[in-house]
C-alpha cells in the first residue's frame, strides 16, 4: 500500500491531457481572438483564478473590439 502503479500514472496522464485538449486549447483560441495573449488560457489550470478570469474577460473592454 502507498505506492501507485503504472496504471494510476497512465490514467492521470490521460485525464490531464484530456483536460488540456477540452478546455485550454479552445480558450487559447478565444483569448487570442479577443486580442489578449493566448498564454492567459493557462490560468484555467488554477482553481478559482479561472472563474475570476472568466468574469474579467466578460466585462472588460477587449483590445481588438471595434467602436
Amino acid at each position: 500500500m502507498g505506492s501507485f502503479s503504472v496504471w494510476h500514472w497512465l490514467t492521470l496522464l490521460i485525464v490531464i491531457v484530456s483536460y488540456v485538449a477540452i478546455f485550454v486549447v479552445p480558450i487559447w483560441k478565444i483569448v487570442s481572438k479577443a486580442g489578449y495573449s493566448g498564454a492567459l488560457s493557462l490560468l484555467t489550470l488554477i482553481p478559482f483564478v479561472n472563474i475570476i478570469m472568466l468574469w474579467v474577460f466578460a466585462f472588460s473592454k477587449w483590445p481588438n473590439s471595434k467602436e
